[in-house]
């Protein structure tokens, strides 16, 4: 009996003891472990988009982001995505607000927003030349210059003549002369990329059959009438002899490609005299 009340006794005085030892055990176990460092590179989310050179509702968007793992796009036009670097195209114009969530495989995001004007853009300003001495009038060139035909030579071939019976409009009109392969020729700044049409009224002789006139566009300018074959991007034949005296409509359509210079270009096959009269140019929408 005294044995047992030692033993409890001594088991009272050492309880205390115990509780704190398992206190002190259960907070060591809930410090991080031995070498643990805290998270420095928390993720950042940023971006960057770009509008398609083809479609104005197509964008690309570039993932800028630092330190993340995964990713979410919203477009603000109820769609999203999980792809690194998406392209979205969306429905129509507008303003849209673009989210990216970026975050870490701890769960730690970061969001960044930017704003899209969703818009057709304007169409490039059309440069329409002029075309001098059109209707091959005297005194049309600046400062009240020119017989008519002045705008028109090129070295290398006879220049056009002037007429002042059978004309169309005004007291002239060009002359092409039969055998003589008279030309014109003029140099055009235009709009690169962009339709054009010519229009111009000519007549041939009734006599000889088998006459035409050419009105070409040249892709890019020359120095001599030998030169013209080669450069020729489009061209029609004018071949109505019905009538001397009455004018007839020819329409020539071009398109200069990625050239800023053109140059119209007039010859005949020297067959029939003709005239030619009121040349203009103009946009094709």
């Amino acid at each position: 009996m005294l044995y047992k009340k030692i033993f409890v006794n001594h088991w009272a005085n050492l309880m205390p003891l115990f509780l704190v030892a398992m206190v002190y055990s259960c907070e060591e176990n809930i410090l991080p472990l031995e070498g643990s460092i805290e998270d420095l590179t928390l993720p950042e989310a940023n971006f960057d988009f770009s509008e398609s050179n083809n479609d104005y509702l197509t964008y690309s968007f570039s993932n800028l982001s630092s330190s993340a793992t995964d990713f979410i796009w919203d477009f603000g036009d109820g769609n999203t995505s999980t792809e690194n670097e998406p392209e979205h195209t969306f429905s129509q114009e507008g303003d849209f607000e673009v989210s990216l969530t970026a975050s870490d495989k701890l769960g730690v995001e970061s969001v960044q927003t930017k704003s899209i004007s969703v818009k057709e853009p304007e169409g490039p300003v059309i440069f329409i030349p002029e075309i001098l001495e059109a209707g091959f009038e005297a005194g049309t060139l600046e400062g009240g210059a020119g017989d008519g035909n002045d705008a028109w030579a090129i070295a290398g071939a006879n220049n056009i003549g002037l007429s002042t019976s059978v004309v169309r409009t005004g007291d002239q009109a060009a002359r092409i002369y039969m055998g003589a392969e008279s030309v014109a020729y003029q140099e055009l700044t235009v709009t690169p990329n962009a339709d054009y049409r010519i229009t111009l009224y000519y007549t041939l002789a009734s006599a000889p059959a088998g006459g035409h006139i050419r009105l070409a566009v040249l892709g890019n300018t020359i120095e001599d009438a030998s030169e013209a074959e080669d450069a020729i991007i489009a061209s029609v034949l004018g071949d109505d002899q019905t009538s001397t005296f009455d004018y007839t409509k020819l329409t020539l359509l071009f398109n200069p490609g990625a050239s800023d210079t053109v140059a119209i270009w007039l010859d005949s096959n020297n067959i029939a005299e003709g005239r030619v009269d009121d040349i203009m140019i103009e946009h094709v929408e």
